[in-house]
């Protein structure tokens, strides 16, 4: 009974320090279980493995009813903290390692906003608009890998270029 209160101390622990996904959670009570009963060694054993996920779901069943584990909130707090810096699709990428669904009115405010929060990134990244097509290229797979969509990524560039393009006209055809 001592290892059980120890167990729910170390779970709500980890909680207090930040929101976690039920899984997350999961995996780190299933170690600090096996590492404590292996004498602070963690076994191989996936018998020992399965004993420890089944002594941990009781717990995790109980924080969730209680409401000091949420993946709602998780979701919440996770979208709050990657927005500045990340695309849609990595955002969700991230919620589904986590195997925790993006709530739609979320879902629609990243949306919404998404071409404004790529040129923002942009823009903290790249202090020059690009010149040619080779910055244009690396500032597209900058984009990209910080998981905004291929047709954000286009609209962002393709009105990038614009200005620039409709400035350096009226020189060119200047008669003086």
């Amino acid at each position: 009974m001592q290892q059980q209160r120890s167990l729910k101390s170390r779970a709500l622990q980890l909680l207090a320090q930040r929101d976690q996904s039920r899984l997350e959670l999961r995996r780190k009570l299933v170690r600090h279980l096996r590492s404590t009963r292996a004498g602070g060694v963690e076994r191989g054993d996936e018998d020992a493995h399965e004993a420890a996920a089944v002594e941990v779901e009781p717990l995790l069943d109980w924080l969730e009813a209680n409401g000091f584990l949420s993946n709602e909130r998780f979701a919440e707090s996770r979208v709050h903290a990657r927005q500045s810096r990340f695309g849609l699709l990595r955002i969700k990428d991230e919620l589904g390692r986590h195997q925790v669904a993006l709530p739609a009115e979320l879902e629609r405010a990243l949306a919404a906003t998404e071409v404004e929060r790529a040129a923002a990134v942009r823009s903290r990244r790249f202090a020059a608009l690009p010149r040619d097509a080779a910055e244009r290229a690396a500032q597209s797979r900058f984009l990209l890998a910080r998981g905004f969509a291929p047709e954000i990524v286009h609209r962002l560039l393709r009105s990038l270029a614009r200005p620039v393009e409709v400035a350096s006209s009226p020189t060119t055809n200047d008669p003086a």
